[in-house]
């Protein structure tokens, strides 16, 4: 018999509509029943793509005697975090607090007010290795319960206070107040001693891609004319390219790896890595020109349209880890899988240059990647081009497109097909700067679908966003990344198109964003609306972690209208936004590498260029546009057309003249502009 969950839409919740735990999805119903029966809440909060939460599951959520425990002592809450990241923060803040650590699933014991006493992520059913069995936290807190209900009170109060104290820390005490220039010094120099100079990436293992790290360090090597910044970024993303973190017969990029050397990944694919690493291999293709990410940028956009867009035009969440509940059983293969696909001498071959042999390198079998071939320098950067070359390179893509044909017959992969909005944006923005760079329409086009999508879908009749659309329902209202990651896609659109909608939708969104996010009084932004619903804290994040947070992305899109603008108020909002960026950044700045990336717009040397346009903007116009550089200029098209709508959006425009014929070229450099001219030739 299934729980409430069965009327939910999201495929986290789905997946446990039918577990012997009565369930409730987090709503009023739930807390009413907690105060009015006199229980605590046993909240559980994962995503349906989660490896350890379907380990949890599997041992404990669907085992009868578990479900027992809970029924009779608890009230069950289950939180999708990608639907709900402002409860997913406010308690994984809690968990980090009391754990000093954090993770999904997140397991927390709470009063019927939300106030929690007991925080933690994955425990087993039964003790096992030292680590306490849910079983016996459930009974010890029952116990707790009755007979000391007064100590888990004022533990929860008091971690509650924490947390509040937390979310609205205002400025601390700085005896030595770093300048901008020197916090860039300062995050470039932590990188440098994180790096691992022979697998790339920061730290050891468990490695993430990061990609916001890689962003930063190319941006830091064209400020600075530092090329070991460019050198770390290039050994990182070459290992990655390799590795089998990378899918290297279906496309796309893998969670994060388990081992140091980028080999042995977790399984999972998630639509934001994919999306920040297709812009991480775009920028590195702009800036060295090297065959390799132009390549890899393609085969990670290629999957992406094939696997993870809906027919409607938005992008779905991820792909599971597991197949028929084992982990990474749809990506590996044994080499006699390979011959029996490929024949004997292309299937010898293939194993060769994929690293796949008898003795394999994951549990038997072999995760198929390249870290062991050898790639001169000609090769990275296409210029080998002879016959030879090119007839490898198509044999490799005949073997690699029919052992991906093989795959999805011989297993499948659970898709979590949700569509957010704030990981749909950064996947628009990526789509349209590669679609620009690499010039390839298709993926511009599918970034405008996606764009339509969401006014169409996600779009309130108030004119809010929501956060997730599922089933042909739009819910959950949106949020600081929302608002702060579409207005920065809007933005990148209207850089590859010129289409000043693109730029008036950007300045709306981002206004939205000032009016129900900014905190007035300690600065920063809050993750949730004030009007939104109220937990027992009001997060507030600034630290960039697998995505750059919310308020990083508020700094860019702030310092980017300020310079296409030209006006005071965007100006103000975002020298508002450096200064509480600066306080925050100050002990750790690499840990916030996407702000960092926008303080570059603020500080270092920066152009405006408008582009004043007779007729219409030819391709050998666009061409030209696009080969400018991505950060440090920004770019605006006046045409007769749009002259109304420009001045709409950037007031300053209205003095610069159309020609008679042609196109004349308006620069500005660091407050001082050039006279116009006729050619591109100056950048």
């Amino acid at each position: 018999m299934s729980n409430r969950l069965k009327d939910e839409k999201s495929p986290y919740l789905l997946q446990h509509k039918d577990n012997p735990v009565e369930w409730y999805p987090w709503c009023d119903e739930a807390f009413t029943k907690a105060k009015k029966e006199d229980k605590p809440i046993f909240l559980s909060i994962g995503y349906s793509t989660c490896h350890w939460c379907h380990v949890m599951a599997h041992e404990s959520f669907e085992d009868a005697g578990v479900a027992e425990l809970l029924n009779l002592g608890f009230v069950c809450i289950k939180v999708d975090r990608e639907e709900r990241p402002d409860i997913d923060a406010v308690y994984m803040s809690v968990c980090q607090a009391v754990t000093g650590q954090g993770g999904w699933p997140l397991t927390i014991i709470m009063t019927p007010k939300q106030k929690p006493f007991f925080a933690g992520t994955y425990f087993p059913k039964e003790r096992y290795y030292g680590r306490p069995g849910l079983v016996d936290i459930l009974s010890e807190v029952l116990v707790l319960w009755k007979d000391r209900r007064e100590d888990l009170m004022k533990d929860g109060e008091e971690i509650t206070a924490l947390i509040n104290n937390q979310c609205t820390l205002r400025e601390k005490p700085l005896k030595d107040r770093l300048s901008e220039k020197e916090i860039f010094h300062k995050a470039y120099h932590i990188f440098v001693k994180q790096f691992d100079p022979v697998w790339g990436g920061f730290g050891g293992a468990p490695k993430f891609p990061s990609p916001h790290n890689l962003l930063f360090l190319m941006r830091y090597a064209q400020a600075e004319h530092e090329p070991e910044a460019l050198r770390m970024a290039e050994i990182t993303l070459n290992a990655m390219a390799d590795g089998g973190i990378h899918d290297h017969i279906g496309g796309g990029f893998s969670r994060y790896s388990t081992d140091e050397q980028w080999l042995v990944p977790h399984f999972e694919k998630m639509l934001y890595d994919n999306a920040l690493l297709l812009l991480a291999y775009t920028d590195a293709y702009q800036i060295t020109g090297k065959e390799k990410y132009r390549d890899v940028a393609l085969h990670t956009a290629d999957y992406i349209l094939r696997e993870l867009t809906d027919w409607q035009g938005g992008f779905y969440c991820g792909q599971d880890a597991d197949s028929e509940g084992v982990e990474g059983k749809y990506y590996v293969f044994t080499q006699d899988e390979v011959i029996s696909v490929l024949g004997e001498d292309d299937g010898k071959e293939f194993c060769r240059q994929y690293g796949i042999t008898k003795e394999g390198n994951f549990e038997g079998k072999s995760i198929p990647n390249r870290l062991h071939q050898e790639q001169t320098e000609d090769v990275l950067k296409g210029t080998a081009n002879s016959n030879k070359v090119r007839e490898e390179q198509a044999a490799a893509e005949n073997c690699l497109d029919r052992l991906y044909q093989y795959r999805i017959s011989r297993t499948s992969l659970h898709k979590d097909d949700k569509i957010l909005l704030s990981w749909n944006a950064w996947t628009i923005l990526a789509l349209a700067r590669a679609g620009a760079l690499l010039r390839e329409k298709r993926y511009l086009e599918a970034a405008k679908r996606a764009q339509e999508f969401i006014e169409e879908r996600m779009n309130g009749k108030d004119g809010r966003l929501y956060l997730r659309f599922r089933d042909g329902e739009a819910a959950h209202q949106g949020m600081l990344e929302d608002y702060g990651v579409y207005a920065l896609a809007l933005l990148e659109l209207y850089r590859a198109d010129f289409r000043v909608e693109y730029l008036s939708n950007a300045i709306h969104r981002a206004k939205q964003m000032l009016q129900f996010f900014e905190d007035d009084q300690a600065g920063g932004y809050f993750i949730n609306a004030a009007d939104a619903e109220q937990l027992i804290a009001r997060p507030k994040e600034m630290y960039d972690g697998a995505i750059p947070s919310g308020n990083s992305v508020a700094f860019m899109v702030l310092q980017r209208l300020a310079a296409l603008t030209g006006e005071v108020s965007w100006q103000e909002a975002a020298r508002r936004q450096m200064a509480y960026c600066v306080r925050q950044i100050q002990e750790y700045p690499a840990g916030l590498s996407f702000a960092l990336l926008a303080m570059t717009e603020a500080v270092c040397p920066h152009r405006e260029l408008v582009c004043a346009v007779n007729g219409e903007v030819s391709e050998e116009m666009r061409r030209q546009l696009e080969r400018l550089p991505r950060y440090g200029i920004d770019l605006l098209v006046k045409t007769k057309e749009n002259a109304d709508a420009l001045t709409e959006c950037a007031p300053f425009t209205s003095e610069y003249p159309l020609p008679k014929e042609g196109v004349l070229y308006y620069l500005c450099e660091d407050g001082a502009c050039q006279a116009p001219v006729r050619e591109l030739n100056f950048i």
